[in-house]
């Protein structure tokens, strides 16, 4: 499986990227082993958490992915194998949020403990924070690179305008500089991202990473009317942005795509992420092996330049 470099780091990534938001969450600790153990079997290596992963759930407080990460990379003697990424920023309790020197310091030390091991191979702010300079953040970033305790340093959720400020800040230091976004990307969801973020990044040479790349699964097929809402506790009561003229065009374009190349809508929506310019590896979830498997199989699928036409042209 051919490798991708995120940015100008040395980061060397399968072009498909496990989303961990979903351990602690819609998925216990052990369907969590099963699909990690699954992920890893396959020849994948980029596994994607926070901080806050999954506070939303009520009785969790943050950190449940991390932790149940950590215990799985422990278990399996891994961590040399795996490139982590995690990220820090969001609220994790009262006046626990934010990307002041002062709260990354004893927030990546959390992250280190929960994922039982002593460095973290991509840090990520999760989101800007308005009341800290960046040069602030970019110091820090740069002190726990090194001490080693990480390698490489990105963003999630940044515009245009603060990466522009945050490399010239680091090269005027000669500090690590952001190598990798993540960003909210995937076929029905395209204009935040190619907007201006697409070219900016290509241009820096600045590694992308999509998260929500089946725009929360409406890009598996499942959900096609209201009656489908139901078939996911965690998602279905979103889908109702995606049911709308141009959704559903985008669905039957998939569909026949699909049909095509013997394959499924989601496997064709990440294989187009895939072949994206500038994308090194959608970020995507799964609570059951079963539903990885779609993910493994879009590495494999080569869509056509008519297959992609048909695709850019259904979600214009």
């Amino acid at each position: 499986m051919k490798k991708r470099v995120i940015g100008r780091s040395d980061l060397e990534v399968a072009p498909l990227g496990l989303g961990g938001n979903v351990f602690g969450w819609s998925a216990d600790e052990k369907a969590s082993f099963a699909v990690l153990d699954a992920f890893a079997a396959k020849g994948f290596n980029l596994i994607d958490t926070a901080d806050v992963y999954s506070a939303w759930k009520p009785g969790n407080q943050g950190g449940e992915s991390e932790t149940i990460i950590g215990k799985w990379m422990k278990a399996r003697g891994n961590r040399a194998a795996i490139v982590l990424t995690t990220k820090v920023g969001s609220e994790m309790g009262p006046g626990k949020k934010g990307l002041s020197r002062r709260y990354i310091e004893t927030a990546v030390e959390a992250s280190l403990k929960r994922l039982q091991t002593d460095y973290i191979d991509l840090y990520l702010s999760h989101w800007e924070d308005p009341t800290v300079d960046t040069e602030e953040t970019l110091g820090i970033y740069a002190d726990l690179v090194k001490a080693g305790k990480v390698r490489v340093i990105g963003n999630s959720n940044h515009s245009v305008e603060t990466m522009r400020k945050a490399l010239s800040i680091s090269a005027k230091h000669h500090w690590p500089r952001f190598e990798n976004l993540q960003t909210h990307y995937n076929l029905y969801d395209r204009s935040g991202y190619e907007a201006e973020l697409e070219a900016f990044c290509r241009e820096n040479e600045i590694g992308v990473t999509s998260y929500f790349s089946l725009a929360r699964g409406f890009l598996s097929g499942k959900y096609r009317g209201p009656e489908d809402f139901t078939k996911s506790a965690a998602r279905g009561d979103e889908m109702d942005k995606y049911l709308n003229d141009r959704g559903l065009r985008i669905l039957a374009a998939l569909d026949a795509v699909a049909k095509a190349r013997n394959s499924k809508p989601a496997e064709v929506a990440i294989a187009w992420l895939i072949a994206r310019p500038g994308i090194v590896a959608p970020i995507a979830s799964a609570t059951s092996v079963d539903q990885l498997q779609d993910l493994i199989n879009a590495t494999e699928l080569d869509l056509s330049a008519q297959d992609i036409e048909q695709l850019n042209q259904a979600s214009a």
